[in-house]
């Protein structure tokens, strides 16, 4: 069912086509990193990576392409609008996919991956501002789990499209299939998708304005509270993606379980960010987040005291996981949504910012830990449970008064009205 008329003229799609097609775009990077889990070692075999722990670099080039260029993405869409640039942005995507699927060599082949994540950079960037364009305070918080709960299915599908892909083509026909998604995903929202950004917050293009906006996101507590928090909590979820390969074929011996591995462990992470849109309209975007981020600390170290057992068995490390990566999820919906509660008229700039210093402090930590991998569990739980105690320690740094408070914000800048159907 349509609604009304958005800035540009073109009709809004319903809220349910509207969330799913942000959570597809989203997507873009989740299915870019998860389905090259299972291809690793023919990647490593095929391209001649004598070192094992080097494979984890076709997942980390992405992380650090992603993050070279969210400042970028933002202010290109501040000033002419978030749907040409997101276009621009996932074409750029399928272009590099296909340079991946020929790469002649292990280099030439993380180059691509580095150019593939810098692309796929405008969709993070811009799906966020674009739910900050239409949504504020809980109601942000709750579209933003629908969004990101649709977008945590796929790494329940990705390996397993993977682990399909390779029982009938080579690795490179991975990278086909993704350059197949970006051509899907530069079609239907050049259709369906209105402009959401409001004509009085569009921007100069010009270093005065963007380096105002950028000091400004940098300055703001809760902008920068709140993205360090995010920073180190994230980083826990790459340290993961990174060693998940290592830990199911080398440390369990259950290489052919990859696939199931991944989609016990996201799905609850799925049906996290579900739950979180249902109650953080009752309780708060704090109580919830805090809660969530104190429960990653115990998770996590309850995990490392298991593995430091030494006789963690492969179910085990499942259920941690699962518990793990629901915190996570809760946490992660209602930190970003805070740390964008006061960034409404520079949201494409601030999303950038945040976004940018996330993923490289993410990439470079959770980098850190995989490459501790020792054939044992003891260096990724350790890493884990360290992530989630310094994110909940700068939580309370940045609002030790409000920690775990009923209300869920102060009063937000006002926006442009919208739709009643859409809000």
């Amino acid at each position: 069912m349509f609604e009304s008329l958005a800035h540009d003229g073109v009709k809004r799609p319903g809220t349910l086509e509207m969330t799913v097609m942000l959570a597809a775009l989203m997507a873009l990077n989740s299915f870019a990193i998860d389905a090259m889990i299972p291809a690793l070692p023919d990647i490593g075999g095929s391209l001649s990576v004598a070192r094992e722990n080097d494979r984890q670099l076709v997942v980390i080039a992405y992380f650090i392409g992603f993050a070279s260029t969210q400042l970028l993405w933002g202010p290109l869409a501040d000033r002419f609008g978030r749907k040409p640039i997101m276009a621009v942005g996932v074409g750029l995507y399928g272009l590099f996919a296909l340079m991946c699927a020929l790469a002649p060599s292990f280099p030439v082949l993380i180059a691509g991956r580095v150019l593939m994540g810098a692309s796929a950079a405008a969709s993070r960037v811009l799906v966020v501002a674009m739910v900050r364009d239409l949504f504020e305070a809980e109601a942000m918080a709750r579209v933003m789990s629908l969004v990101f709960m649709t977008f945590m299915l796929m790494p329940v599908l990705a390996p397993n499209v993977g682990q399909l892909i390779l029982l009938f083509a080579p690795w490179r026909a991975i990278f086909l299939v993704l350059a197949g998604y970006a051509v899907v995903m530069v079609i239907w929202p050049s259709i369906r998708l209105p402009e959401t950004l409001h004509p009085e917050y569009r921007r100069p293009l010009d270093w005065r304005a963007m380096g105002s906006a950028v000091a400004e996101a940098v300055r703001e507590p809760l902008s920068r509270g709140y993205t360090l928090a995010m920073t180190v909590s994230f980083s826990a979820l790459v340290a993961y993606i990174s060693s998940i390969q290592q830990i199911v074929f080398d440390v369990f011996h259950e290489g052919r379980l990859i696939g199931l591995v991944f989609a016990c462990v996201a799905a609850p992470m799925a049906f996290a960010s579900y739950l979180n849109s249902r109650v953080v309209g009752r309780f708060g975007l704090r109580r919830v987040g805090h809660t969530a981020a104190l429960a990653f600390v115990l998770v996590t170290a309850a995990h490392l005291a298991v593995a430091l057992t030494g006789r963690e068995s492969l179910a085990v490390f499942v259920i941690f996981q699962e518990l793990t990566m629901a915190s996570f999820a809760f946490t992660s919906s209602n930190l970003g949504t805070l740390a964008m509660e006061h960034m409404a008229h520079i949201a494409g700039t601030a999303s950038s910012v945040q976004g940018m210093a996330g993923t490289i402090g993410a990439a470079a930590i959770g980098f850190v830990i995989g490459q501790q991998f020792d054939g044992t569990l003891v260096p990724f739980a350790a890493g884990s449970a360290a992530c989630a105690a310094a994110g909940f320690l700068l939580i309370v740094l940045t609002e030790p008064g409000r920690l775990f408070a009923r209300i869920g914000a102060k009063k937000a800048e006002p926006l442009p009205p919208v739709p009643e159907e859409v809000a």
